[in-house]
């Protein structure tokens, strides 16, 4: 009895000092949310939504969310951390808003032109959409639309196929690519700062741009390699061509897909034609190459990496470790085969809240994180 009564005094005791206790914060989880079918290219794709997978274990499928309207084709995936919400953009112009705490559709808004690979402002408040590299009339360049509501709030005639956009991690200003030029806007508002052309070669092109918006990478059209963009002096510095590793002789095939690490010291472009990453150090001028990584499978092409820099990202269901330059682990379906798409984004959620969202473009974080 006694023996009885001792342990109903410890339980209470036990509980009191729990209940007076500080909650234990919950752990930080780190998912890769992928969509699919991706709308440049037909390789890994696996059936219509947004499959997750989880970065801390291995990168493993974890599920899937159905998601009836990617059957339009995915032209591109952005989140906000402020707002804690993802956004979609597809080739049948729908813009849509995603709750990745609810898992439910915020909002959708469909536009006649429109809608490519969009961006959003860090604070959370206007997205500017390309009106599509296949829009080539006098009424492309960027819808410019409340987050909060997908409403459009402004229309901005920049040139032909507008394309590719990034909106810069500091809320200054916003850039988009467009044939050959790369054009920059004050975020506020949109109004235009600077035009740069002719670069990237031909044709419409991926680009990144390091933390203090002082310099921009820009993908050749024709030629595996990139331009080298002084934004402080609105001029090509250098253009650098990856070599073949065999011949040595410069590589025939367009850049699609170029991203810098967030320590900003090395740039890492795709060649998705010859199924390889070319990487080069960035804190040399002209940059230096330190060598290429064969990829699984060819695509779309595209580069970025986890917002730790531990991971790097392409549109192959490869993974490689960024300091040993490693395959470490392979995207897989539901159904066990590989997996692939180029637009993606890392989610961090704490006992089912977002707490941080990444970027699709590899972007420099120097003095940002």
């Amino acid at each position: 009895m006694r023996y009885a009564l001792f342990l109903s005094l410890a339980a209470l005791c036990l509980a009191l000092s729990s209940s007076s206790s500080p909650a234990t914060e919950g752990d930080l989880g780190r998912y890769l949310y992928m969509t699919s079918p991706d709308g440049a290219q037909q390789e890994g794709r696996s059936g219509t939504g947004i499959l997750v997978f989880d970065i801390d274990d291995g990168h493993k499928f974890v599920k899937r969310i159905d998601m009836p309207v990617f059957a339009e084709t995915l032209r591109g995936f952005t989140g906000c951390t402020a707002t804690g919400k993802l956004y979609y953009s597809t080739h049948q112009g729908t813009l849509g808003c995603f709750d990745p705490e609810t898992e439910k559709v915020v909002w959708e808004s469909k536009f006649k032109i429109g809608c490519d690979r969009s961006c959003i402002t860090p604070d959370g408040k206007r997205i500017y959409v390309p009106t599509g590299w296949w829009w080539q009339t006098e009424d492309s360049g960027f819808i410019v639309v409340d987050a909060s509501t997908g409403e459009k709030i402004d229309h901005i005639k920049v040139g032909k196929q507008a394309h590719n956009s990034i909106a810069s991690l500091d809320g200054q200003f916003v850039y988009l690519g467009t044939q050959t030029t790369l054009t920059q806007f004050r975020a506020e508002d949109g109004h235009p700062v600077q035009t740069i052309s002719p670069v990237g070669e031909s044709g419409v092109f991926p680009f990144c741009v390091d933390s203090k918006n002082r310099w921009a990478f820009v993908c050749l059209g024709k030629t595996v390699g990139f331009d080298v963009v002084d934004l402080e002096a609105g001029e090509i510095t250098s253009r650098v061509l990856a070599a073949d590793p065999e011949t040595g002789e410069k590589i025939k095939h367009r850049t699609h897909g170029a991203g810098m690490t967030p320590d900003e010291t090395e740039l890492w472009i795709s060649d998705q034609a010859g199924k390889k990453l070319f990487i080069f150090d960035i804190t040399k001028r002209p940059p230096e190459p330190k060598g290429h990584l064969d990829l699984s499978m060819g695509g779309h092409g595209w580069i970025t990496f986890s917002l730790d820099g531990e991971y790097a990202y392409s549109h192959t269901p490869d993974i490689f470790d960024v300091k040993t330059k490693q395959k470490v682990a392979t995207l897989k379906a539901p159904d066990g085969k590989d997996f692939a798409s180029s637009k993606f984004i890392e989610v961090q959620m704490r006992d089912g809240k977002v707490e941080r969202i990444g970027n699709e473009f590899g972007l420099g974080r120097v003095g940002l994180d």
